[in-house]
């Protein structure tokens, strides 16, 4: 008995160790290999193709200027009159057709690079005329995005961007 204790532990606990380096080399993106666009998740995907922000608004969202959208839902709390109401929609809508079709554009860029890399053999002029197409659709998007919420600054009032900056969380940001 005094030896068989020993010699069961000598082969159990080593198990753990071989089981974890089997699994050392393995890849964050695992898995991912099944997407559509390996490069962009299936909400990704939905997200851009319904005209949504994507997070690419953020310099403007986190530095106190509102977004049509946000300003929408919260036209109760931010007491918009009908006029700014009407101005928000335009912009939103505005927004919003201009993003789903840029939205299009990136998810086309996005799907020819993953095409170019399965399809093997791409050089590097070609990649890089892709990854221009696309990234240029990128700030395009961006733009839509940024500039919407530039617009709908100009529709509230101080008060009301303080208490839209108050709602969403972000406390006391410089005026716009």
């Amino acid at each position: 008995m005094k030896f068989l204790i020993p010699a069961f532990l000598a082969v159990v606990l080593p198990l753990p160790a071989a089981a974890q380096s089997e699994h050392a080399h393995m890849s964050p993106y695992a898995g991912e290999q099944q997407r559509e666009i390996k490069s962009l998740s299936a909400e990704d995907i939905a997200e851009l193709s319904a005209g949504g922000g994507w997070g690419l608004a953020k310099p403007a969202e986190l530095n106190g200027v509102p977004g049509p959208s946000h300003v929408l839902k919260m036209k109760r709390e931010l007491a918009l009159t009908a006029d700014q109401e009407r101005s928000a929609q335009r912009i939103f809508e505005e927004m919003r057709s201009e993003a789903v079709a840029e939205g299009k554009n990136l998810l086309a860029g996005e799907a020819a690079l993953d095409a170019a890399f399965r399809d093997g053999g791409i050089e590097a002029d070609h990649l890089r005329m892709l990854l221009r197409r696309t990234e240029v659709s990128r700030a395009n998007l961006r733009y839509v995005h940024l500039a919407a919420h530039l617009r709908m600054a100009r529709v509230l009032t101080r008060d009301q961007v303080k208490r839209y900056n108050e709602l969403r969380g972000y406390g006391a940001h410089p005026q716009p």
